[in-house]
């Protein structure tokens, strides 16, 4: 009687949970309209809500997401801009001020991270318990499309080298789709000093240290639809300096 006492209590907080997704833009008018469609479609089930943090898009990004606000309603999607481009670190932080859920879920806006794979998410921390639940490319089922052999290399060389140096348990550190117990994200970003795309890296790598339990679902990486890419020389020599920083740190 107490383990089918236990499930149902179990069965009751899983219907209880709530995901805030928080979904950084800068530029991402042709995109925001698609992902925002694309996770309803998949989480018709789940209670959540969508945080986009725009940083002041010149494009007309937050006309758009006002548009879809009357289609699906403010209490679903949230918009919560600052004035400039600050940084992926800074952004989570933000819109993390602002998430009602208990767990809370980052992810890119430019149809990278595919919302199919938000269900295998909330799925696998139900089963396993995790703290954080973690999109990797280099397990068997995961993987990158859209991208040349220089980038790939480029990328799982990155990998290996911070798998090298780090240990950090995970397979994919540079990876930014990811499901955080809400107290976890709090927890981990409050002892995070890096920014831009260094900050990914340093997050799993603070929650490794801290013992906190961290699953893996294979994703397929795909190269952004429409747009340009924001990764560039500087962002590749801020990664190989927080590397750096890291290895001395943790």
């Amino acid at each position: 009687m107490a383990s089918i006492s236990n499930s149902m209590e179990a069965k009751e907080d899983d219907d209880n949970n709530k995901y805030s997704i928080i979904v950084p833009t800068y530029n991402e008018r042709l995109n925001i309209a698609l992902i925002v469609y694309l996770i309803f479609k998949h989480l018709q089930n789940v209670n959540f809500e969508i945080i986009v943090v725009d940083d002041g898009s010149p494009d007309g990004t937050q006309e758009i997401v006002k548009q879809l606000q009357q289609v699906y309603g403010e209490d679903r999607i949230l918009l919560r801009p600052r004035a400039k481009k600050l940084g992926l670190g800074t952004a989570y932080i933000h819109g993390l001020k602002h998430a009602t859920g208990n767990f809370v879920v980052i992810m890119d806006a430019d149809l990278s991270h595919h919302p199919k794979y938000l269900p295998s998410f909330i799925k696998k921390q139900i089963e396993t318990g995790a703290s954080i639940v973690t999109g990797t490319r280099y397990v068997s089922g995961g993987g990158v499309h859209g991208w040349n052999l220089m980038r790939k290399l480029t990328s799982r060389g990155a990998n290996v080298l911070a798998q090298t140096l780090l240990w950090p348990g995970v397979s994919d550190l540079t990876g930014s789709f990811r499901l955080y117990k809400k107290s976890v994200l709090e927890d981990v970003i409050s002892s995070c000093v890096s920014k831009g795309y260094v900050f990914q890296m340093e997050m799993i790598v603070r929650a490794s240290r801290k013992g906190y339990h961290i699953e893996e679902v294979p994703i397929t990486f795909v190269d952004r639809v429409y747009g340009s890419s924001k990764l560039g020389g500087s962002e590749i020599v801020e990664y190989l300096k927080g590397l750096l920083y890291l290895l001395v740190t943790t």
